[in-house]
């Protein structure tokens, strides 16, 4: 019969008894995991205790070159590189009716080195007719308000039409036949309120941005354009656009020759377009008082008021709280047009 050994159980034990206890994972790593989180925290301490700013900073506008925006952009950007002392650069983001660009400054790390310019209107009304990822308003943080421009309307100079009136007699022989561009949301809005209101119907052609419709409209591929007169002064002085009203209460100084609305029978058509910088939600206090105070005191300087007045602009500044406060009042009127107009986004 088979006779097995003695168990060796007690043997077995004695020996897990005397062997050491490797140390658990955790224990072993735990100093170097202490050390990582306290230099976490340690840099995170740092960051905000850095001075503002440490590296050059960005202005984002949500249109290629050549619009409103831009050109406002460019103007006070050599401005800010003066105050901050580092270089400030504009950095055109077009396309998606400002979308993609706004975007980039809902993302960007709220520490005062990303910054956007746009027109409030096509920001707010973007939102309105379009599906986007971004409240408007509360998605980011207001710094002020640069400037408040009324809508100058534009046509091919091959056009027959000299007067709002006569334009209008024009759509009205050619149903449909003449095209309009848009660069902008409000850009849209503006010129189906003057539509419905003139009772002419357009063909609507979208494009990324001012400058690319203005060209086409040059080129004779389009025959009208709303904008705001920053971008077009230049064009109508030298005979390449033709300026038929403006939607000013009066006329401007740099186009003194071209009626306003009211002038030619069509009042209350305000579509008064207010620009500003947004900076995204969260960005500290201090930096938004620090931007704003520099951007208050750039709009003051002679040389820059001089620049807007040619462009047939004027300064205009809101500070941060009263540009919040028309911002939600802009927005609940531009829904209450939309839906009354049946307006959709096209693109």
């Amino acid at each position: 019969m088979f006779n097995p050994r003695p168990s060796s159980a007690p043997h077995r034990d004695a020996m897990e008894a005397r062997a050491p206890v490797a140390p658990l994972p955790f224990a072993r790593y735990a100093p170097c995991a202490c050390f990582t989180a306290c230099a976490a925290l340690l840099f995170a301490a740092h960051a905000d205790a850095q001075p503002f700013p440490s590296r050059p900073i960005r202005i984002v506008v949500p249109y290629p070159p050549g619009g409103s925006n831009d050109i406002m952009g460019r103007l006070v950007a050599q401005k800010f590189t003066e105050a901050f002392g580092v270089q400030v650069v504009i950095d055109n983001r077009g396309g998606g009716n400002g979308v993609i660009g706004t975007e980039i400054i809902q993302r960007a790390p709220p520490d005062g080195h990303s910054m956007l310019i746009t027109s409030t209107n096509s920001h707010l009304i973007t939102s309105l007719i379009s599906k986007t990822a971004f409240h408007p308003i509360d998605d980011f943080a207001p710094l002020g308000t640069i400037d408040a421009s009324d809508n100058l309307m534009v046509i091919h100079p091959g056009l027959t039409a000299n007067t709002l009136q006569e334009f209008i007699a024009l759509a009205k022989a050619k149903p449909g036949q003449l095209n309009y561009a848009t660069s902008t949301t409000a850009g849209l809005v503006t010129t189906v309120m003057f539509a419905q209101r003139a009772g002419i119907k357009l063909q609507h052609v979208p494009y990324k941005g001012a400058g690319p419709a203005l060209n086409d409209l040059m080129g004779g591929h389009v025959q009208m354009f709303f904008s705001t007169p920053s971008s077009m002064v230049g064009h109508v002085r030298n005979g390449r656009l033709k300026a038929i009203g403006i939607t000013a209460d009066q006329r401007l100084p740099a186009l003194p020759n071209v009626a306003t609305f009211a002038e030619q029978g069509i009042t209350d058509f305000d579509v008064k377009s207010l620009r500003g910088m947004l900076a995204p939600k969260g960005t500290p206090k201090p930096i938004m008082e620090r931007w704003s105070s520099e951007l208050q005191k750039v709009l003051k300087m002679p040389d820059v008021v001089e620049k807007m007045s040619a462009q047939g602009m004027g300064p205009f500044f809101m500070t941060p709280a009263a540009f919040e406060t028309r911002m939600r009042v802009e927005f609940a009127n531009y829904a209450r047009v939309i839906k009354l107009a049946d307006i959709k986004g096209e693109r």
